[in-house]
């Protein structure tokens, strides 16, 4: 990232790169292995080096957040149990959670498919991460971290309005089984929960947990192609994996997002998936591996 928030490429990225860094997001990564959906989360011994970086983000965020982040978001950060001055542990957020909104985090380390993240929100579990950013480049991180997690999806799961939402992906995805419906159900959660906008205050403001954990892409919201929020355009659109996203799509109101999320969601299933990709000629063989979520078998990356 350049002082100015402009991205080279992912594979430029130190966190890519630096060996020394990727043998230390590793070992945070490797107690998902063998971890099970609703087992405790492990503590993780953070150095201070770790804690430095968690201050450096969130000190950027939140001055970000006071420009860029809706109304709504502001509000549920102030009753997210997220501190500013030290990473907390999984374990003590997510048991602050619980009396909020009935969610918590459970572990993961690596790429997880579909299905069992999105069923995973049916039982009121997030899958996040515990390891750290590359302390060179604080405010962008090709791939989610601890930050990532627990501020931005904290502060949506501290709030009963967004938690609500993530239930409804849930519940969306126990009901379908074919790979065409579970890529299709990812995108939509990609545009709305990760990378949402929604029109506030005579201009855009964000709301997706992606946005709300990279200072730098906040403050380009106003270089995007915004496009009105449609699922079924959502379902067909690809996003980008790493770097910030050329296109969202922006609710008229955080009403308006739950209404028809909620309508979308109450009919999606995998007939509805297999004509609209039929309708596009794109052929899925597989789900799609959501890039903002890992899982233990792929925990760690390699040289």
């Amino acid at each position: 990232m350049t002082p100015d928030g402009r991205l080279g490429t992912a594979a430029e990225h130190p966190g890519r790169r630096d060996a020394r860094y990727r043998e230390r997001r590793n070992a945070l990564a490797r107690p998902a292995r063998g971890h099970r959906v609703g087992d405790p989360v492990p503590y993780a011994a953070y150095t201070e080096s770790e804690h430095a970086t968690w201050r450096t983000v969130r000190a950027a965020l939140a001055d970000a957040h006071s420009r860029y982040a809706c109304a709504a978001v502001l509000e549920a950060a102030t009753d997210a149990p997220i501190p500013a001055d030290r990473i907390p542990q999984l374990a003590d957020v997510g048991a602050a959670l619980r009396p909020l909104t009935g969610f918590d985090f459970t572990l993961t380390g690596g790429l997880v498919e579909d299905g069992r993240f999105f069923r995973s929100l049916d039982l009121g579990y997030f899958h996040a991460v515990q390891y750290v950013r590359h302390p060179a480049v604080p405010l962008y991180t090709p791939e989610p971290d601890v930050i990532h997690d627990v501020v931005g999806h904290g502060i949506h799961l501290s709030s009963p309005r967004f938690a609500e939402l993530y239930r409804l992906f849930g519940q969306a995805a126990v009901r379908v089984r074919t790979p065409e419906a579970l890529t299709l159900l990812n995108r939509v959660y990609w545009f709305t929960l990760e990378a949402g906008v929604v029109a506030e205050g005579g201009g855009v403001k964000a709301y997706g947990a992606a946005l709300l954990s990279s200072s730098g892409e906040l403050a380009r919201l106003d270089e995007c192609d915004v496009r009105e929020l449609d699922p079924g355009v959502m379902a067909r659109t690809r996003y980008l994996v790493s770097g910030y996203q050329r296109v969202l799509f922006r609710a008229r109101s955080l009403d308006h997002l739950t209404e028809t999320l909620t309508g979308f969601l109450a009919g999606f299933d995998d007939e509805w998936a297999r004509e609209t990709t039929m309708g596009t000629g794109e052929v899925i063989h597989r789900p799609e591996v959501l890039p903002t979520r890992f899982a233990p078998d792929t925990a760690e990356w390699g040289p």
